[in-house]
């Protein structure tokens, strides 16, 4: 499972966050390049839909694939009163075509995108990867070289940390108390 917050930052404030994020985490900033593609289950896979997102890491020298399933949020009477999301990951290495394997299965393209910009990724009572990206469409499959912002002026700040069932009430708290730092 893992703790997320999200929103959004225009475009001419995300140089001011990133110093401020380079002084409160003491590392580097990282390059993201992500190419997401994002699967929906066929009608013949069963009743209940099930979506998956193959992730492919274009930041590095040799672009690495990885399958994620994001499941629901955390319920129940406890959940309301947590002002992170809690919810279900599983995310696991694949190999280049995994593509192929998917839509063997039945799965169908849902949709594409490209996220470009930085992450930072350090310990502050929880492991914390704060990442900052512009979402991007192609005009075709594959053609990340043609990407176009979705919403121009306008990037995603994700705050995540992974988490249990047995220490997520802690990873809430340091998700928190670091997203206070944020606050306009």
């Amino acid at each position: 499972m893992e703790c997320v917050v999200q929103g959004i930052i225009e475009t001419q404030y995300v140089e001011a966050l990133e110093v401020l994020l380079q002084g409160l985490s003491g590392v580097p900033k990282e390059r993201v390049r992500v190419h997401e593609l994002c699967l929906k289950s066929g009608p013949n896979l069963g009743v209940v839909p099930s979506e998956v997102r193959l992730l492919c890491d274009l930041a590095q020298p040799t672009p690495s694939w990885s399958i994620r399933h994001v499941g629901g949020a955390m319920r129940g009477a406890g959940a309301e009163q947590i002002s992170v999301l809690v919810r279900t990951i599983v995310e696991s290495k694949a190999s280049k075509n995994v593509l192929y394997y998917f839509y063997t299965l039945g799965y169908k393209l849902d949709h594409e995108l490209l996220k470009i910009g930085f992450a930072f990724r350090f310990h502050r009572g929880a492991q914390i990867t704060v990442t900052v990206t512009s979402a991007n469409k192609m005009p075709r499959l594959y053609a990340t070289d043609e990407a176009t912002p979705v919403t121009p002026g306008i990037q995603l700040v994700e705050i995540t940390a992974p988490a249990a069932a047995d220490n997520y009430n802690d990873v809430v708290s340091a998700v928190t108390a670091f997203c206070e730092y944020l606050a306009p």
